[in-house]
């Protein structure tokens, strides 16, 4: 739920390196490396029970967030520092939020060299106190930098640390949302399950070569698996993944390519909350392209009770959680800098199948709390000792390039009337299928509780593109589930907007 904000913060304390020999962590042993033998790993570990990894001393973990900020690493000592290679690796200490240590493992030639913890790497200030330097330490996680924008500056774009999740950036943007491994049992009564990336293998690239390969062994109570990411990084930072996971129990409710963003408040209920800025989120809407070929956007909300949406579908194309507000102005926060949050689009590598793209939406009463999650659900349980294999893209940046001609949606914004009901307004982006004439488009309109009006259908000034507004009254309904298109000679000219009011 932290963890944004608190990598945000460990962040600010890392000076640029220079340009010192390395001086990587010691190597504790070695092996030959093999893809395949790490699967056989995993569907080794499926048979076994669970058994919780080491925590960290009680000294460690009992940092408080001060002081845990304050220990950062020196990047000068960063592993491939001073050397051709493309990307410097940095690594994260154990402690506080992160009392369980991972194991890091640098594969070149063939073998794999695990990595031994060492606090020399580390830099502290005297508000650290005095801590035990043990053989249950590790690295909690690690970052990857590399020449984004100038040569000879490596830029932070990915981090892998805590759990399964996992953030990047693309070029010229800040941290926003997070990635995972697998979801389980979201939102579900009985509780989440998280699992965790145990081990890491990092390859090294060879001269020249502008991607990196990354391997993570996953644990825990219901599964394990093995993933594999090919990341390229850019002005798309561009992720292939490849999963093959083994049932401990069977799973009912599981979640591919999930993704976990916030959404605190924008147009649609700026109401809620005392603030001197006009919006504050990291993803303002979740993107579908479902197997029939619609492009929806569902505009996100933040209720005052959880709420799940589900889109079933049959072979998606593609989803993902966006930030279409580009503008500074558009949340007037210098330090956060939400317009420059990236989107983040899933990329079926094969046929899901049946199944539904799934939306969480958790009540927030601060930007500090990760509270929108979105994954695709499949219909079919994956039973106990059962395994399975996908395969997904991830584009972490902009937005996927359009497949059809259609206008997309730029804005929500909702408010009371003083005659009664709600008003709703969705701003459209220009767009050359939105004719001069706007009586020739049909407006499809609908809501699955209470009365909507027909709408009307006028040119926004400022965008360029069509306003749409319509009125509802939800009747005393807790909530109310609406669509709105635009249509025109039995075409859809735009995506099919959606949302959920609620009281």
């Amino acid at each position: 739920m932290y963890r944004r904000g608190f990598l945000t913060a460990l962040a600010s304390f890392m000076a640029l390196g220079n340009n010192a020999v390395n001086a990587a962590p010691v190597i504790l042993d070695q092996r030959p490396f093999s893809k395949e033998v790490l699967i056989e790993e995993a569907r080794i570990l499926a048979s076994q029970p669970y058994v919780s990894r080491q925590m960290v001393p009680r000294e460690w973990q009992e940092l408080s967030y001060d002081q845990y900020k304050s220990i950062w690493f020196k990047e000068d000592r960063a592993l491939w520092q001073g050397t051709d290679n493309p990307y410097r690796v940095d690594f994260f200490h154990p402690g506080l939020y992160f009392p369980q240590p991972v194991q890091i493992n640098i594969v070149e030639g063939g073998v794999a060299k695990r990595l031994g913890f060492d606090f020399t790497l580390f830099e502290k200030t005297d508000q650290v106190p005095e801590l035990p330097i043990d053989d249950s330490l590790g690295f909690s996680g690690f970052r990857l930098r590399t020449e984004i924008e100038k040569p000879g500056i490596f830029q932070e774009f990915m981090v892998m640390q805590g759990a399964s999740y996992f953030r990047a950036i693309a070029k010229g943007q800040h941290y926003g949302l997070s990635a995972r491994g697998l979801a389980l049992n979201t939102a579900d009564p009985e509780g989440e399950e998280f699992p965790d990336f145990t081990q890491f293998w990092i390859e090294r690239p060879a001269a020249g070569d502008r991607g990196i390969v990354i391997h993570a062994l996953m644990d825990a109570p219901s599964v394990t698996g093995l993933y594999s990411f090919a990341i390229s990084p850019g002005s798309s930072t561009v992720m292939d993944v490849s999963a093959h996971i083994f049932a401990r129990k069977e799973l009912d409710h599981i979640g591919l390519g999930p993704l976990t963003s916030m959404f605190l408040f924008d147009e649609t209920n700026r109401s809620r909350f005392d603030d001197f800025r006009p919006a504050v989120h990291d993803s303002d809407g979740l993107m579908v392209r479902n197997g029939a070929g619609e492009t929806l956007w569902r505009a996100l909300a933040n209720p005052k009770n959880l709420q799940v949406s589900s889109f079933v579908d049959d072979g998606p194309k593609g989803f993902g959680l966006m930030q279409r507000p580009k503008a500074f102005s558009d949340f007037a926060d210098l330090e956060a800098a939400y317009h420059k949050r990236p989107g983040l689009w899933v990329t079926p590598g094969e046929n899901w199948g049946k199944g539904s793209v799934t939306l969480v939406e958790i009540p927030a009463d601060r930007e500090i709390y990760d509270n929108i999650v979105a994954y695709w659900r499949p219909r079919t349980s994956i039973l106990s000792g059962g395994e399975h294999q996908f395969t997904y893209r991830l584009n972490w940046g902009g937005e996927p390039a359009p497949v059809k001609p259609i206008t997309r949606v730029i804005n929500t914004r909702m408010g009371k009337r003083f005659a009664g009901g709600y008003i709703a307004t969705i701003d459209f982006a220009e767009h050359a299928v939105i004719p001069q004439d706007l009586s020739m488009i049909t407006r499809h309109i609908s809501v699955n509780r209470g009365t909507v009006s027909g709408g009307i259908l006028q040119k926004n000034p400022e965008t360029g593109g069509a306003r749409l507004a319509f009125t509802f009254d939800p009747k005393g309904a807790r909530s109310v589930d609406m669509r709105a298109q635009l249509m025109m000679d039995g075409h859809s000219i735009s995506e099919v907007w959606l949302y959920r009011w609620t009281a």
